[in-house]
């Protein structure tokens, strides 16, 4: 892959004439995770040798925040049995697409002027009653497979990454390679950027008022059509602004290449457990509520090792 920023035009190339339409049929709406076949699960399920679990996921985000301007909502009630017996039950609601909730876009998510994942029209089939295209129930065996982290800040030996030196595709190959990882077809890369270090010394991110951001660069999207991957899984996501003037930078993957993205994901304790294992792959679950015509879904991601 070559070291240089790309162009727009080339940017533009990758996300069309590069694109995975059609490729599992005109009618797909499974998208990249058509790789996760079931060889590819058992192959995942190998690389439990411990048996250690870590949570990808955010807490339930009900404290407003500058990052946060929609906060969850979470209500208790309290019921009476006979007998001094009771119950405890409870509300959640949740706007849960941004910058604070751990979720999983769906293929119907986003989409820019060429239209949404395989061609669709967004105007024929987003309505208030739901998506009829791409949603996020498709998914409902959940994507189960292998997970590769890519650790950017201890590549880089810094503690984060600024919005002065974003991530660019090339050093992401590089950091594969220096920790001995060779991607395979269906796999979720984990992109590391150490978002909870960054929030130890700046101002929360995400919550800049320019809507300046720390993150992937456009030229992520050839290493991760390159890839094949099915999923990425990041916690800073696209630098902004993206440079080019484009609706969508790295979130494109969604509709050019059908990969799910897994947003605001927890990736300090992971980056700290493969450090301690000396490993960086293990299986990953993800599994969406099955929510039909959902745009997405929160998810409680689970690396084991």
């Amino acid at each position: 892959m070559e070291r240089r920023i790309p162009t727009k035009e080339e940017v533009l190339s990758y996300l069309k004439e590069d694109s995975n339409w059609g490729r599992w049929g005109n009618d797909d709406q499974v998208g990249a995770v058509n790789m996760v076949t079931d060889e590819k699960r058992a192959a995942a399920a190998k690389l439990v040798v411990k048996g250690r679990a870590v949570s990808l996921s955010r807490e339930f985000p009900k404290t407003p925040a500058a990052n946060n301007p929609t906060p969850a909502l979470h209500y208790m009630r309290r019921g009476v049995r006979p007998n001094n017996g009771g119950s405890a039950t409870d509300f959640y609601g949740i706007s849960y697409h941004g910058q604070a909730t751990t979720h999983l876009d769906a293929l119907c998510h986003v989409w820019d002027g060429n239209g949404m994942w395989n061609g669709r029209n967004p105007d024929d089939v987003i309505s208030f009653d739901g998506a009829e295209w791409g949603s996020i129930e498709h998914w409902k065996e959940g994507i189960i497979t292998r997970g590769v982290l890519l650790d950017v800040p201890r590549h880089r030996g810094t503690d984060f990454v600024t919005h002065e030196e974003p991530i660019h595709g090339w050093e992401l190959e590089d950091v594969a390679k220096a920790e001995g990882i060779t991607l395979s077809p269906g796999d979720a890369i984990c992109v590391y950027g150490g978002r909870e270090a960054w929030n130890r010394v700046n101002p929360l991110w995400g919550s800049h008022p320019e809507g300046h951001r720390a993150g992937l660069h456009a030229s992520c999207l050839k290493f991760l059509r390159e890839s094949d991957c099915c999923l990425l899984v990041w916690d800073m996501m696209d630098y902004q602004p993206n440079g080019y003037d484009l609706p969508w930078s790295v979130h494109g993957s969604i509709f050019a290449y059908g990969i799910g993205l897994l947003d605001n994901a927890l990736l300090e304790p992971v980056a700290q457990v493969c450090a301690e294992e000396n490993r960086w792959e293990f299986m990953l679950t993800v599994n969406p509520l099955r929510v039909v015509g959902g745009t997405g879904s929160p998810v409680n991601p689970i690396a084991l090792f």
